[in-house]
């Protein structure tokens, strides 16, 4: 019996989350991801006109799932604001020591994407990292913190998270995420005041 097409679309954005964030975008082939999905590359191209636009999917399933992780994290914390801010970054401590980690999937796209800042991805990923800063933002505002302050404390915590994506990716120590989250709890107390 065929399969239906939303779930060999499916299926295809499983193999492609999977090789795509372990292998890398431009490492991995149409022709892999299809194999690994058990569907034939022209099936694959059905389902997505170009790779392009199987990357876009690929981030774009990531999206939600990845902010809804931050907000559990956020949510299941007791305490006040800074608290909350730092089950974010120990969240994250933990996924980052996982064996599979291999840093921001939105951040390695655009990084093997650098030259093409038009694509379909790379849009993806900007959309991805300012709902993040958005939900912060929103969440200091509920702290209690000024909105155009709570809105500067947003991009500052997303620069702590991504620049401790970054060098956890480089030195393998996630110590960086722990001192990234210390100095996040200290910025939103601060900005509390």
């Amino acid at each position: 019996m065929p399969r239906a097409p939303s779930e060999t679309r499916k299926r295809i954005i499983e193999a492609a989350l999977m090789l795509f964030y372990s292998e890398g975008i431009r490492a991995t082939g149409v022709e892999r991801i299809a194999e690994t999905a058990g569907v034939t590359k022209r099936t694959l191209y059905y389902h997505f006109r170009s790779k392009d636009d199987l990357i876009e999917a690929y981030l774009t399933a990531r999206d939600q799932p990845n902010l809804t992780a931050f907000k559990r994290w956020f949510n299941a914390a007791a305490g006040n604001l800074p608290d909350r801010i730092l089950a974010v970054f120990a969240g994250l401590e933990r996924a980052a020591a996982r064996p599979g980690w291999r840093g921001c999937a939105f951040l390695r796209t655009a990084g093997e994407l650098a030259n093409m800042p038009g694509h379909p991805a790379i849009k993806a990923a900007a959309a991805h990292k300012k709902r993040v800063e958005a939900w912060l933002a929103d969440e200091c505002c509920k702290a209690g913190i000024e909105a155009e302050v709570a809105v500067k404390a947003a991009r500052e915590i997303s620069i702590l998270i991504d620049g401790a994506f970054a060098l956890m990716l480089v030195h393998h120590d996630t110590d960086y995420i722990r001192q990234a989250g210390e100095a996040a709890a200290d910025l939103v107390e601060q900005r509390r005041q």
